[in-house]
């Protein structure tokens, strides 16, 4: 049986998602956490500053990596790449010796903009995947591909519609962009959207007053306006359920489509952004995606109109299973949507 490495954040569970899939393709699976601890504080302080976690990090990949590294005999190591990843070049330079018959693969799951350590760790993979258009257009040698949704999204899809308890719904991290525009966003969209369900979620105090000193955006801010409890996905996943809109706003420095997006394709329900990019993919439809926002023209069409089903492909082209698919084999990547 062929095996896999999976290096991936903890975030909302989809490692999970991750190791099912591979798993489902023929994949043993080990799996090692991007980062010495899921605390909140250690996740916060390696956002700030990589070196603040320097030691726990080193203790980490000392105790847990290098003795699976060791041990083991690999024929894949992905890395799916987030802010919270504490693994250095050093770290993959060694696992690179340790496991030269495999080949490594970096997924970048966000912009580089938010992803400052990349660049140091590229010498060390073969294949580099983005979701970030604009860095695929950058540089010729990454592939660009978007996110996925899981299967219980697609649960979702195939269900009867419930009457719906929320004419629109938002949960996320309160990235101060994202915080901001989700606020207006649902302020000016309360005529058509009254009955609304909106979740900003903070990690920690410290978390907030790095922001509160840092951030334009938060300046009317009051920790007293954010959630101090993460939700699971399984609790996200029962809210999309009966919510006719789901609000999206992707983070300083993004311009790649979130997750949000592609899981609202999944679950089959209506989708409003502030990214205009979204135009530009093969799954747009005026009568299921409206970009804030939006001209009288294309309110009308978003709010009047039915949810409009798509070619059984295109669900096909982002669930997980072909994403996944695609990271291991190698297949061809997405070509770059052109723009209008």
């Amino acid at each position: 049986m062929k095996r896999l490495l999976l290096i991936a954040p903890v975030f909302f569970g989809y490692y999970k998602d991750m190791i099912l899939e591979a798993e489902e393709l023929g994949y043993h699976v080990d799996y090692l956490c991007d980062a010495p601890s899921n605390s909140n504080i250690s996740k916060a302080l390696g956002r700030i500053n990589k070196k603040l976690i320097s030691g726990s990090a080193k203790r980490y990949y000392n105790e847990k990596a290098l003795p699976l590294v060791e041990k083991e005999q690999y024929d894949k190591v992905l890395l799916v790449a987030g802010m919270t990843c504490a693994f250095t070049s050093d770290m993959f330079c060694e696992m690179r010796r340790l496991q030269r018959q495999a080949e490594f693969i970096l997924y970048q799951w966000d912009s580089e903009v938010n992803l400052p350590y990349c660049k140091s760790i590229h010498p060390y993979f073969d294949r580099i995947y983005t979701f970030e258009k604009a860095d695929a257009e950058r540089n010729s040698t990454y592939r660009f591909m978007p996110t996925f949704y899981t299967k219980i999204y697609e649960k979702i899809g195939k269900k009867e519609r419930p009457m719906p308890r929320y004419d629109c719904f938002y949960v996320g991290t309160a990235h101060p962009k994202k915080y901001l525009e989700i606020n207006r966003m649902a302020e000016d969209l309360k005529p058509e959207l009254p009955r609304q369900f909106i979740y900003h979620y903070i990690p920690s105090v410290l978390k907030y007053v790095y922001h509160k000193v840092t951030a334009k955006e938060y300046r009317h801010a009051r920790y007293r306006d954010f959630q101090k409890v993460k939700l699971s996905g399984a609790d996200i996943m029962k809210g999309m359920e009966v919510s006719t809109c789901i609000l999206d706003a992707p983070q300083g420095g993004q311009t790649g489509l979130t997750l949000r997006c592609f899981e609202c394709m999944g679950a089959k329900r209506k989708l409003i952004t502030t990214n205009v990019d979204i135009v530009n993919y093969d799954f747009y439809r005026a009568s299921n995606i409206l970009v804030y926002p939006g001209t009288i023209e294309e309110r009308k069409a978003f709010f009047e109109n039915s949810y409009e089903e798509l070619p059984e492909e295109l669900y096909r082209k982002y669930s997980m299973n072909s994403w996944m698919k695609r990271l291991l084999s190698g297949e061809e990547s997405q070509k770059l949507p052109e723009n209008h």
